[in-house]
C-alpha cells in the first residue's frame, strides 16, 4: 500500500463491452492472497455484471463483498451512491485489502477520482491506478475515432457546436484518466489490429502510458494492482473535456430493456442484435435468455455485430424468462422498433 492507513483501490474504466468485468473476474480468481472487495456500476436497470460477479464470489471475495449500483453513472451520483458505499465496504467486519471498481462504460473516470478527496474517505483510501481496458479490434477499426468531417459541418451551421461525438469523447476521456492501458480480445484483433490501436492510443494519450495487450482477461494481477498511483492527487495530468464544468450529462446515450418470451433457437436473436447493430446503430446487448428444454439459462453479450453466447448456470427458483439490455446513443433507441426486431 501507499500509506499503510488506506486501502487501495483500482478503478477500470473502458467502454461498453470492452471486457472490464471478464478482467475482474480473473483478479477475483486469482487475488494474490488478498482479500478483495468489488463496486460494479451498470448504465441501465439490468444489473448483468453485477450477478456474473456474484457467481464468481469465494472466501476471498465473499457475495458480501460485492456492490452493484445499476441505473445510475457511478460519476453522477457520488454523494448519495459512492460515498456510503464505500463507508459500507470499509465497514464490513473483515476490511478488503484492495477495492476494484468496476465503472460504467459510458462514465468519465475524472469526477470519480475527485470524490476520493471527501473528507469522509480520503484519508481512509487511495486510488491505486486507473486501468484503462480498451477492445483492440474496435479501436483499431476507428470506432472510437471522431468524424472530423462530420463536427465540421456541424459546426458550419451552429458555431456554438464544440464536441466530439459521444463516443470519442468518452473513449478519449477514460484513455486520458488512465495509469495503464490494457488492449482486450487480443486474439481478435491480430497482430495487426494490436498494432494500429496501439499506435491510435499513444497518439490520443496526453502522457507516455503502459499499454499491454490480452486475451479473455488474463493478465499477472502483479502487472496492475500496487501501481501506487495516488492518482487522486494528480488530477491536472489527467485531462478531460469536462474540465472546469460543475457537472456533466449521459443524455448522448440510453437504454432500453427487451422483454422476450421462452426461445426454441437462440439464434434468431444473435440475428436480431447483428441487424440492430448494422440498422440502427446498437452499440451494446446483454442479459439472459430462456430456452425451451433447456435447465441453465444463457448469458447474452454483445458488442456491435459481436455476439457471444454461453450457458452459465442453472435457473434454480429463479424464474425463467429472457430479458436483454440494449444501449445506444440516445436519437437509436426506440424500444418499439428494437422489439419488433426481436419479435421479426
Amino acid at each position: 500500500m501507499t500509506d499503510l492507513s488506506k486501502i487501495p483501490v483500482s478503478v477500470i474504466t473502458g467502454f461498453l463491452g470492452a471486457g472490464k468485468t471478464t478482467l475482474i473476474r480473473h483478479l477475483m480468481r486469482n487475488p494474490q492472497g488478498k482479500r478483495l472487495a468489488v463496486l460494479v456500476n451498470e448504465f441501465g436497470t439490468v444489473g448483468v455484471d453485477g450477478e456474473i460477479l456474484r457467481s464468481c464470489a469465494d472466501e476471498n471475495c465473499p457475495e458480501e463483498n460485492i456492490v452493484e449500483l445499476a441505473n445510475g453513472c457511478i460519476c453522477c451520483t457520488v454523494a448519495d451512491d459512492f460515498i456510503p458505499t464505500i463507508e459500507a465496504l470499509m465497514a464490513l467486519p473483515q476490511q478488503p485489502d484492495h477495492i476494484l471498481i468496476e465503472t460504467s462504460g459510458l462514465a468519465l473516470p475524472k469526477p470519480l477520482l475527485k470524490a476520493f478527496d471527501w473528507p469522509a474517505i480520503r484519508s481512509r483510501i487511495t486510488v491505486d491506478g486507473v486501468i484503462a481496458v480498451a477492445d483492440a479490434e474496435a479501436v483499431a477499426a476507428g470506432r472510437f475515432a471522431p468524424d472530423e468531417e462530420a463536427i465540421a459541418a456541424q459546426r458550419a451551421g451552429d458555431e456554438s457546436i464544440d464536441h466530439e461525438t459521444p463516443l470519442s469523447e468518452v473513449f478519449e476521456d477514460q484513455i486520458a484518466c488512465a495509469d495503464i492501458v490494457l488492449l482486450s480480445k487480443a486474439d481478435l484483433a491480430g497482430d495487426e489490429g494490436i498494432s494500429a490501436a496501439r499506435a491510435l492510443i499513444e497518439a490520443e494519450a496526453p502522457r507516455r502510458l503502459p499499454i499491454l495487450s490480452l486475451t479473455d482477461g488474463v493478465i499477472d494481477p502483479r502487472v496492475i494492482l500496487g501501481l501506487n498511483a495516488a492518482a487522486e492527487d494528480n488530477l491536472d495530468v489527467r485531462p478531460s473535456h469536462h474540465d472546469g464544468a460543475d457537472d456533466h450529462e449521459h443524455d448522448d446515450f440510453d437504454s432500453a430493456i427487451i422483454d422476450l418470451p421462452i426461445l426454441a433457437d437462440p439464434e434468431s436473436v444473435a440475428e436480431a442484435i447483428r441487424r440492430l447493430a448494422r440498422e440502427r446503430d446498437i452499440l451494446r446487448v446483454k442479459g439472459y435468455l430462456a430456452i425451451r428444454d433447456k435447465p441453465m439459462r444463457m448469458l447474452v453479450q454483445a458488442v456491435g455485430e459481436r455476439v457471444r453466447m454461453q450457458y452459465d448456470r442453472p435457473w434454480g427458483d429463479q424464474p425463467r424468462r429472457s430479458q436483454l439490455v440494449v444501449i445506444a446513443e440516445h436519437d437509436a433507441i426506440d424500444p418499439a422498433a428494437i422489439q419488433a426486431v426481436f419479435e421479426a
